[in-house]
């Protein structure tokens, strides 16, 4: 099939492989504009967009699909499909309706549940048991199209949003090349969302790796996992920013003392929390590198009763 694609990060960077390994002619690659980054705000290119160009492909970064002209344009390469993931855009009518097997898209949830943006690591955040892929023929709505396929992933104990979202990225591809395989064979069941068992949720911010120590031991575990490795979740400590890389929720304590350092020994530190204590694994002082507790507190003088945040 002709197909044009659209996606932007690196979980959509997996699946524009796939496709052109399955055999489809890839004319064009629609991926966002190049955006400033770091303290020089140099340019930088998307993942999708540096895959596309070490291929040879055609690239198209309109600030707006929806505008008429970028409809025209993307129409001009006669496309029998558009596959989407992760664009970060909402496509027009004009432009669903512009290929002949319609326009598919590869959602890192098993939708109706996480519409929206960063479903791998609020999955993670909420304390998901099994996550998954859905494909689905797109509409005008925000992930609301007929599900075609559907593949579930179960949670490990330590998941992360790094590694959920590899072990996504990899059957996503997979299972939307099979999608596309059933699709152009007439084979394709196609399966109304239940709108009333939706689930949405929005972007994932810096701000949110800022740890509040009321809540609970074993939410901020979570969290701690669900925003590695961006953006990583932090407190201060005399003054500094810490981040913290893992960590285990245990039982105890005085919810009074939150964000006190209750206990430290040779290899252990545990900070109180709203609902238990939280063991410190890894961390990450500012300036410095990823280290385990142990190291960390063989360079940093931490005392009970100290106070994070």
């Amino acid at each position: 099939m002709r197909v044009v694609f659209m996606g932007t990060p690196d979980f959509a960077v997996k699946t524009l492989q796939a496709v052109m390994d399955a055999g489809h002619e890839v004319v064009l690659v629609v991926t966002q504009p190049d955006k400033p980054k770091g303290r020089g705000k140099a340019l930088s290119q998307s993942p999708v967009k540096e895959c596309a160009l070490s291929h040879g492909l055609s690239v198209y970064q309109p600030k707006r699909v929806r505008e008429a002209e970028c409809v025209a344009y993307i129409g001009g390469f006669c496309p029998d499909m558009v596959v989407v993931a992760a664009f970060g855009q909402i496509l027009p009518k004009g432009l669903l309706e512009l290929p002949r097997f319609g326009c598919v898209n590869v959602h890192a949830s098993l939708l109706p549940q996480y519409r929206g943006a960063a479903p791998i690591q609020w999955s993670v955040i909420n304390g998901d048991r099994v996550s998954g892929i859905t494909t689905m023929r797109m509409d005008e709505g925000l992930d609301t199209g007929d599900i075609i396929e559907q593949e579930t992933v179960t949670l490990t104990e330590d998941e992360t949003g790094g590694s959920l979202f590899s072990r996504l990225a990899e059957k996503g591809a997979q299972l939307l090349v099979h999608t596309m395989q059933l699709i152009e064979e007439g084979k394709a069941v196609y399966t109304p969302q239940d709108a009333a068992q939706a689930t949405h949720v929005g972007m994932i911010t810096k701000q949110m790796g800022c740890i509040d120590w009321k809540q609970s031991a074993e939410a901020l575990e979570r969290l701690i996992r669900g925003l590695d490795p961006w953006p990583s979740a932090y407190t201060s400590i005399g003054g500094k920013t810490l981040k913290i890389w893992r960590a285990v929720a245990e039982c105890g304590g005085s919810r009074e003392n939150a964000g006190k350092v209750v206990f430290v020994g040779k290899d252990a530190c545990k900070i109180q929390t709203g609902d238990g204590v939280l063991r410190l694994m890894e961390v990450q002082l500012e300036g410095k590198k990823r280290m385990g507790i142990e190291a960390f507190l063989r360079g940093y003088d931490v005392r009970e009763g100290m106070l994070l945040g």
